[in-house]
């Protein structure tokens, strides 16, 4: 991913928040020299000192027999985004889009049952707890469970390499830095509003 040195982001703490925030992500490999796409939630965590990624698919899903012969898998993650008008600007200037992005790499290799069990219970407990009346790994039938096991398949990946990219107006003066965030708000592009004020500068 190309990234301008001003929007690029290192900390590895704020890139797990955006990620642990925005868990739906599009998994990419390739099949037969062609890239595939899947769109599924997916896990994010720390295992000693390196960030893993996991998941599950369906097993009628092709893309999960690449992950063996794809030396790596991209995952892409995405927050808000919004058009930036140049008409904001004092200065003249062209429009722009801002966004944020990650794109993490590594190896994906698929899970034993087991590791499939507590990836699912991780997910059903952090979607599910704070609900009236939760539906987790434990509250279902084993009839069920079984059953539904035997249509997906569960991968994780050693993430080796991230790149992260949140585009904010950080390249914009204080004044226009301040008009983007009240324009963005007047037209109703709240989230991105947001994400500028927390990244003030």
């Amino acid at each position: 991913m190309h990234i301008p040195s001003f929007f690029r982001v290192k900390d590895m703490e704020k890139i797990k928040s955006f990620i642990q925030s925005h868990s739906f992500a599009t998994v990419v490999t390739t099949m037969n020299e062609k890239p595939i796409a899947t769109h599924i939630p997916v896990s994010f965590h720390q295992v000693g000192d390196s960030y893993v990624i996991s998941g599950h698919m369906a097993i009628g899903n092709p893309q999960w027999k690449t992950f063996e012969e794809s030396e790596k898998t991209l995952v892409i993650f995405q927050g808000p985004h919004a058009y930036i008008s140049s008409s904001w600007y004092e200065k003249e200037a062209v429009p722009t889009w801002n966004y944020q992005a990650v794109h993490v790499y590594g190896k994906a290799e698929l899970l034993e049952k087991s590791e499939l069990v507590k990836e699912l219970t991780t997910m059903l407990e952090t979607y599910e707890s704070h609900r009236e009346q939760p539906v987790l790994w434990d509250t279902l039938s084993e009839e069920l469970l079984e059953k539904q096991m035997k249509g997906i398949v569960g991968f994780k990946i050693i993430i080796d390499e991230v790149q992260a990219a949140f585009k904010l107006s950080q390249n914009r003066h204080e004044r226009d830095y301040i008009r983007i965030i009240e324009q963005l708000e007047a037209e109703g592009e709240v989230e991105m509003a947001e994400e500028m004020k927390k990244s003030s500068i």
